[in-house]
């Protein structure tokens, strides 16, 4: 019989996370229930804990959030055969998506079911923390990447050894060129999680990367595969990277961290990309306070977001250039879903070829400390993942 659960319970909006009993989930067909040791905190849950009905109206009070989680099987549900009890796996929760069970497949609990299409085996030297940074962040990086709706890349066929670059602006420039057969992607804001993931994903799908970054991160975005890395707080960072992509043929830009979308339809207009993904909104929602009704800030920033985006299709589509916000579970409902869990991951991990990124930033064990990681996430951290480890 399968033990007794426990989870980290948002209560209601703006509360701290309680920790108390939780009905033990069922897996249903093509469902795995796993026990988790490890999972990730990511800044769409601090956003419900600090935001309210702004994000996620459809969620009850109380609910579990969470995303990222890894684990052991412990019970399969019908028809189930890539797994079995005991397998160690890392997977996407999706308890906080409309019409799922908002409870069962919560991430932040001791007990958490999982759609197999969205779970992928972990090798055995591979530890928990080190993997479970992957579900969100990779999942909205392959549905910006490969979604017809969005950049509609060509799929990654096998898993290929990433190239190693330098990381010097000038030898930059010519890696581009030296390998200027290729489609290119830009990808701005190659350090964060979902960033790190598109590099190694769009290198597996055989395109060549330019991203952006800070200094201290340009060698790992190098190593995860990107062809070009540079500074994206240089004042000429956009002229750099369109000179770059001089005669190349850019298949599209994804746009990753606040205020990313200007400086990627820029990067879309001077080197003919016709397609950019954005993954984050225009405006930061860390500030606001963590209060319910209105605020004088609170009506600042969203007056910001709404007519930032107005400003932004506009000049968009003054170029020809289509821009859609991306949804990291939308992969959930088309091919690549499957393409990426099923096919793919399973054996670029087991093989190497591709890393976990970004690193994990373990803040401590029990789910008492998922609120720690809300808090430590929110004062901000850079190329890291906050990571909770449960009780084995």
């Amino acid at each position: 019989m399968t033990a007794a659960n426990h989870a980290a319970w948002l209560d209601r909006p703006y509360a701290d996370l309680t920790v108390r009993e939780a009905p033990t989930p069922t897996p249903g067909v093509d469902e795995v229930l796993v026990r988790n040791r490890a999972v990730a905190v990511n800044p769409l849950d601090t956003m419900k804990q600090w935001t309210g009905s702004m994000m996620y109206r459809w969620l009850p009070s109380p609910t579990v959030l969470g995303e990222d989680v890894a684990g052991d099987v412990v019970a399969v549900g019908e028809g189930v055969t890539r797994f079995h009890v005991g397998d160690r796996v890392v997977g996407y929760a999706v308890g906080m998506e409309k019409d799922r069970d908002h409870v069962g497949e919560g991430g932040f609990q001791e007990l958490t079911v999982l759609r197999t299409m969205l779970t992928a085996p972990i090798p055995d030297d591979m530890s928990y923390e080190r993997a479970v940074v992957l579900p969100l962040g990779v999942s909205t990086a392959a549905s910006a990447l490969f979604q017809q709706d969005q950049l509609g890349l060509t799929h990654p066929t096998r898993s290929v050894p990433p190239v190693r670059g330098d990381g010097v602006a000038d030898a930059s420039v010519r890696q581009v060129a030296e390998t200027a057969g290729r489609e290119a992607v830009v990808v701005w804001g190659g350090s964060t999680s979902v960033g790190s993931n598109a590099i190694q994903l769009a290198t597996a799908a055989g395109y060549d990367v330019v991203t952006t970054a800070s200094p201290r991160n340009h060698e790992r975005a190098l190593a995860l595969g990107a062809t070009a890395v540079f500074d994206y707080r240089s004042p000429t960072v956009v002229q750099d990277v369109v000179a770059a992509l001089r005669g190349r043929r850019v298949a599209g830009v994804l746009a990753v961290g606040v205020g990313s979308g200007d400086p990627a339809v820029a990067i879309a207009a001077g080197t003919g990309a016709e397609r950019v993904a954005l993954a984050s909104p225009s405006v930061s929602f860390e500030s606001l306070p963590r209060l319910s009704g209105p605020s004088l800030r609170f009506v600042r920033v969203i007056a910001g977001l709404v007519g930032g985006n107005v400003a932004l299709q506009v000049r968009a589509r003054s170029r020809g250039i289509r821009v859609r916000f991306v949804w990291g579970s939308s992969l959930m409902g088309n091919e690549v879903g499957p393409m990426l869990w099923e096919r793919y991951l399973p054996g670029a991990l087991a093989d190497r070829s591709f890393v976990p990124s970004p690193e994990p930033l373990v803040v401590g064990t029990g789910l008492a400390s998922v609120q720690t990681g809300f808090d430590v996430l929110r004062r901000g951290v850079s190329a890291q993942k906050v990571v909770v480890l449960l009780d084995a």
